[in-house]
């Protein structure tokens, strides 16, 4: 009696190779194998970052990720090849080694490879020729059975009218269906063929007839043609949208005859009795089969690292923005610029309530002047230091009107640009509707300009974040991928800052470890109810927050309440050996949060052996030594070491500049091919990545991050197109 595969032991069960993940992130095995259970655990990966440092050895939040992120793709991989294996068993052509060599599979190509020859495929000629019986003669020839001298009589004798089979020619051509489907199923043929695409492949693009006047921003890839294993990502994107533009025709080009000799060598044709029509049938399989799989698989791997490394780009960007330095205790008095229905003001006092409302005109001198008076009166009358103007149209014909008003009436002010990406969005939002219910869009949109001034990340969080114009090609990126990469980038940043648990908002305590949206608004609903919270385990008593989610959210909520502790960074189940630790030096419960007593404080917990205390309170130094620095530091931002935004005070014009003067600007987006730079005109200008070093500049991120302030001289005037390019190069070169 036969036994099955299974039965016999074929199916066997692929394990996680965690030496090799560790080896390949550079990391120790433990680290990976405590990390991995962890994260199965269900804690996040901002909570084992800061409170799991003995487990993980100390692990950063970015190494967390991308050992979940190989876990997870390791995980496919396995799945995939569970799949593999029960569909071929099914078929009954499961062997040991090709069980053995499904189970070796370190990527998706390589099983699908190996599962190609056995996929249940539509009728083909290949197939057809088979139900003719053209079969047997196939491998026949193969097999070196036939001499080449002999080939046109074998096929003469296989001529069989009854199956279509009407002359010579047509078992010919049957013949060399089934070996160039045979040979372009081949996962040997694939690998190789794999291989020469991207060593030698061009990925090329022409422009399709009548497209020329119709889309002139693709000029440049009109006849376009580079190396697939070099071309950028973002020029990727940008042949991508051309082609869906309908625009340019895109496609790859290789050394057929090239590819075609490695492919009869790979598959041990060469000296067969037959070489010559074998080599006729693998160029069919090249033609017909592998060059435009490969061409597809090709073009969808760049694309794959193109927005890959776009959303990649998107984060960078997006943490820098929101990881801007709040202008914490100032009035501001908030401007959205607008021509027809003029510019809408609002005040906000030092904790962001709006105190004021107004609208200014623009359009002539007389809208002009009353303007100025009337934003006077609001700067006098609230005691306003610094004017936030949103970058949207007519900004910087707000930014003139503004200029006049600090040099004629209000010297001791200031004004800021803030980018107003999104707020429109934001404006007629639910989140909007139930903060502000009284307020029209306009006046909540101006809100929020304001906002972001005196605590970007605080009200950033309002807005989902792929719309916060902080990137390239958004449009062209799946949506869901980019809207779960960026999601990270602000649990991360609400958590690296922390939350205020009593004045936070619902937007931001959806983002801290452990909440979600529905548990952030029984938080907010129950502080409406019950009054402020008193101390972090009153957390408990929200609906819905057990003590595993407690103990997920509780050390990035803070309390200014009935705890003192409840005011750091330490998580509560630190809390006996951070009064441990305070009574070692000789201080209660509240010293440590004393300005007058702070300096002593520090001087004695900076004395602390922490390998000789962390051994007698049976901790971690690791978590022992950040309890000392939330206790040396209390409540303290991360965001304080910061530089802070750039404040003007007048207004630069196109017609000011000159090549070679300096200025300074302020870094607007990062790309991969440079960085846009706010001077104070119109439109930003544009850092190319040649011009950020004389040393070898891999990516612009390296040089400079969104926020940044940045030194920079003119490089090019383009007064026709308005374009300026700067560089970081001084006029010594250095």
């Amino acid at each position: 009696m036969n036994k099955s595969p299974r039965e016999i032991g074929i199916l066997a069960t692929r394990t996680l190779d965690l030496a090799r993940i560790a080896r390949e992130l550079r990391l120790r095995v433990d680290q990976v194998q405590h990390t991995l259970e962890l994260l199965d655990s269900g804690n996040t990966i901002p909570f084992i970052t800061r409170y799991r440092k003995e487990q993980t050895g100390s692990l950063d939040e970015e190494q967390i990720q991308a050992i979940q992120e190989r876990i997870t793709h390791e995980r496919q991989i396995h799945e995939r090849a569970d799949a593999v294996l029960r569909l071929i068993e099914a078929q009954g052509k499961l062997t040991p080694e090709l069980s053995t060599a499904i189970l070796a599979a370190d990527s998706l190509k390589q099983l699908d490879d190996l599962y190609l020859p056995f996929r249940p495929k539509r009728r083909t000629k290949g197939s057809i020729a088979r139900e003719r019986g053209l079969e047997p003669v196939a491998q026949a020839i193969l097999a070196g059975k036939v001499p080449a001298a002999k080939l046109d009589e074998f096929f003469a004798q296989h001529v069989n009218p009854a199956q279509e089979l009407g002359d010579r020619q047509a078992v010919l051509s049957g013949v060399q269906d089934i070996l160039a489907e045979d040979f372009g199923d081949q996962p040997e043929a694939r690998a190789t063929a794999r291989k020469l695409a991207w060593s030698s492949g061009r990925l090329k693009s022409a422009v399709k007839k009548g497209a020329e006047a119709q889309h002139p921003d693709y000029r440049d890839y009109f006849d376009f043609t580079e190396p697939v294993g070099r071309i950028p990502p973002h020029r990727v994107m940008a042949l991508n949208r051309g082609e869906e533009a309908g625009a340019l025709r895109v496609g790859m080009a290789w050394d057929d005859e090239a590819v075609a000799k490695s492919l009869v060598a790979k598959l041990g044709l060469l000296r067969h009795p037959c070489e010559q029509f074998l080599s006729g049938c693998v160029g069919l399989a090249l033609d017909r089969f592998i060059q435009p799989a490969l061409e597809r698989e090709v073009r969808r791997d760049l694309t794959v690292t193109a927005e890959k490394q776009a959303i990649e780009t998107f984060q960078r960007n997006l943490r820098h923005l929101l990881l801007q330095p709040p202008l914490a205790n100032q009035s501001i008095l908030a401007i959205d610029p607008g021509y027809r229905t003029g510019c809408k003001v609002t005040v906000l006092d030092r904790f962001g309530k709006p105190v004021a409302f107004d609208v200014v005109g623009l359009l002539t001198a007389i809208a002009q002047e009353a303007a100025i008076e009337r934003l006077h009166q609001l700067v006098t009358e609230h005691n306003v230091s610094v004017i936030a103007i949103g970058n949207g149209t007519a900004c910087r014909e707000t930014e003139e009107l503004v200029g006049r008003l600090i040099a004629e009436r209000c010297p001791q002010a200031n004004y800021v640009v803030v980018n107003e990406a999104g707020a429109s969005i934001y404006s007629t939002s639910t989140v909007a509707r139930e903060e502000f219910p009284d307020l029209d869009a306009t006046a909540r949109g101006t809100v929020s300009i304001g906002r972001r001034l005196q605590d970007p990340l605080s009200e950033l969080v309002k807005i989902e974040p792929q719309h916060l114009g902080v990137g390239l090609y958004q449009h062209d990126l799946n949506e869901n991928a980019l809207k779960s990469a960026l999601d990270q980038v602000v649990m991360s940043c609400v958590n690296y800052v922390g939350v205020d648990l009593n004045r936070a908002s619902p937007a931001l305590l959806q983002y801290v470890s452990g909440l979600n949206q529905l548990m952030a608004r029984r938080v907010v609903a129950y502080r409406s109810e019950h009054g402020p919270f008193r101390k972090r385990q009153d957390l408990l008593r929200v609906p819905g927050i057990g003590p595993a989610t407690f103990t997920q959210a509780a050390g990035f909520l803070t309390i200014d309440g009935d705890d003192p502790l409840d005011q750091t960074w330490i998580h509560p189940e630190s809390y006996p050996v951070a009064r441990k630790v305070l009574a070692t030096i000789g201080a209660d419960g509240t010293d440590f949060l004393s300005k007058a007593n702070l300096a002593t404080l520090e001087q004695r917990l900076a004395a602390l052996d922490l390998a000789k205390l962390a051994e007698e309170l049976q901790v971690g130094i690791p978590t022992l030594s950040d309890i000392v620095d939330c206790l040396k530091r209390p409540g303290r931002d991360p965001r304080d070491t910061l530089p802070p935004p750039v404040f003007k005070s007048g207004i630069l014009k196109l017609d000011d500049l000159q090549v070679g003067m300096e200025l300074q600007g302020t870094v607007l987006n990062v790309v991969d091919f440079g960085a846009f730079v706010d001077i104070g005109l119109k439109d930003s200008a544009l850092v190319h990545i040649s011009q950020m070093s004389n040393s070898y500049v891999k990516s612009p991120h390296d040089i400079v991050s969104l926020g940044d302030t940045v030194r920079a001289w003119v490089l090019s005037i383009d007064r026709d197109r308005k374009r300026v390019g700067l560089t970081l190069l001084g006029p010594d070169g250095a």
